[in-house]
């Protein structure tokens, strides 16, 4: 069961600030949102522990049912006891079906009308997933809310190649929903790459079988940020008010401040995790290169502003060498600031809603960050 409920809109944009209840198998947990979801795709959030994410107060990560699948296998979670117990995160499980990474990563793949062949990755051996049997798997996984097998299409696409991926998905999401029992959780997916018509049919296609939440993928696949902006605002607006909206695999947080303010609930992205491995730090000045030489002697923290206990503890310069020297610490401690830096960021805007503040705090938020990420 799913009830979400919205507790404050700003009054000068679409932004909105909710609460997101589940309860399944006896157990309720809560989402204050917006949130966002660190990436867990192998049942793990790359270099944190679950004690980190507990201390980080993540509300929930998303994990991927496709590589799951394929290493360890479906029974080894399901004898173990479902994913919370195998990851020891009492938070909100996503499964992302694995639909893109069926399309980014496999050598060989065939989109047939009734599911998909592809090649593994990892041994070469063959596999084909239907819509039923990707949400047998998300059953079995024992995760909260569950994502329907989905064609994204790359981009730049053609129309052409494009629509086909918008009628996939909404053949695969009949076949899926069919299965639908009254227990599972389901977040239809919007495609239609960046095509405003095919966007609008895509979401009226998703919303006409019953959900408990809405889904906007296709975003973020090398799109200029424009573009994806533009795409955000449009499909949101297209939108029902009262479902839960979760955009997917979006994480740069200038794109998650503009979306948020398009009225988003819900994001997820590697982007904390991976940048923190390679010892970059995000701060309320934008992204900080540690491993640069201006962090060699510095005694500062990450970031002033921040009471993480990487922050609290290490200098920028230990952190440094940290990296440079390839010492794994490095990796997790600038991760667990990137991580809690961004529940941090969400929980602050969220007040911000509430305050009926959003614009100031977005203004004031781009004063200071400097972003030299561009597309």
């Amino acid at each position: 069961m799913l009830h979400f409920g919205i507790q404050s809109y700003d009054k000068a944009t679409k932004a909105r600030a909710g609460t997101l209840t589940i309860e399944k198998n006896g157990v309720k947990r809560e989402v204050r949102t917006p949130a966002f979801f660190p990436v867990a795709t192998q049942g793990t959030v790359k270099a944190l522990s679950s004690k980190d994410l507990a201390e980080a107060k993540a509300p929930g990560v998303l994990v991927n049912a496709y590589h799951l699948y394929l290493r360890p296998g479906i029974a080894v979670v399901e004898k173990t006891g479902g994913l919370h117990r195998f990851m020891n995160f009492g938070g909100v499980i996503i499964t992302d079906s694995g639909g893109y990474q069926i399309f980014s990563l496999s050598r060989l793949k065939k989109i047939q009308d009734d599911g998909v062949l592809f090649q593994s990755p990892i041994d070469g051996s063959s596999h084909f997933l239907t819509p039923q049997a990707v949400l047998d798997i998300q059953r079995r996984l024992c995760s909260d809310i569950f994502m329907p097998l989905d064609e994204c299409a790359a981009w730049p696409c053609s129309f052409i190649e494009a629509e086909r991926a918008v009628e996939t998905t909404s053949r695969w999401l009949g076949m899926t929903i069919k299965q639908k029992t009254k227990d599972d959780i389901i977040f239809p997916i919007i495609q239609g790459s960046t095509y405003k018509e095919l966007r609008k049919r895509s979401s009226e296609q998703a919303l006409s079988f019953p959900a408990e939440g809405i889904a906007l993928g296709g975003i973020s696949v090398g799109e200029p940020p424009e573009i994806r902006a533009e795409m955000v605002a449009y499909t949101a607006a297209l939108l029902p008010r009262e479902l839960p909206r979760y955009l997917m695999g979006v994480g740069k947080p200038e794109d998650i401040l503009k979306a948020v303010e398009q009225g988003m609930d819900i994001f997820d992205c590697v982007m904390p995790t991976r940048c923190g491995r390679t010892g970059t730090a995000f701060t309320g000045q934008g992204k900080l290169v540690v491993r640069n030489a201006t962090s060699t002697y510095d005694e500062k923290p990450l970031d002033e502003e921040c009471d993480c206990y990487t922050c609290r503890n290490f200098s920028r310069a230990y952190l440094r060498h940290l990296i440079n020297a390839n010492e794994m610490t490095g990796g997790h401690l600038i991760s667990f600031h990137n991580v809690y830096w961004y529940i941090r960021f969400m929980e602050r805007m969220r007040e911000a809603i509430f305050q009926g503040k959003f614009g100031e705090f977005k203004k004031q938020f781009q004063s200071k960050y400097l972003n030299e990420d561009a597309d």
